[in-house]
């Protein structure tokens, strides 16, 4: 069986420490990494690692999503940026460890919810794991609290 250097690269990523990853973040992106959790470092780190040894998505596959787009946007770039809601689509996952405990929160129509139980804000559900008062939105790495304002 041939090794393959690329899932050698990938299973360093799962068991490196998080300086470590910063790291390889500066090596491959020639920038600071992002001040998000742990998991999303790992899977954009992986992304890229795969990305380099097997290329990116193929030219009809970005044409496609070109055109996905236009259909939504009617072709207008400058619509495509902006978001009447800032809230994160319906369906999708936060995921941030806490003190080696990982919370899972998901984002619905109305707010989110966690262990079950439906929030109006992402700082009552970061409250509730934490115990103190934190900005949601920065406690889940949806907002870089050091960028200016």
């Amino acid at each position: 069986m041939k090794h393959d250097p690329v899932l050698a690269r990938l299973a360093a990523i799962k068991a490196a420490t998080i300086g470590d990853l910063k790291k390889q973040w500066r090596d491959i992106y020639a920038s600071e990494p992002p001040p998000f959790n742990r998991r999303y470092l790992e899977s954009r780190l992986a992304y890229r690692v795969q990305e380099l040894a097997y290329g990116g998505l193929k030219p009809e596959t970005v044409k496609r999503l070109q055109d996905l787009g236009e259909q939504l946007d009617g072709g207008n770039v400058a619509v495509r940026s902006i978001r009447a809601d800032l809230k994160p689509i319906a369906g999708t996952r936060l995921v941030r460890e806490w003190q080696g405990v990982e919370h899972t929160v998901t984002v619905t129509l109305n707010g989110f919810e966690w262990q079950g139980r439906p929030y109006q804000s992402l700082s009552a559900i970061a409250r509730a794991i934490t115990g103190s008062r934190w900005n949601g939105w920065v406690f889940f790495g949806l907002k870089n609290k050091r960028r200016a304002a």
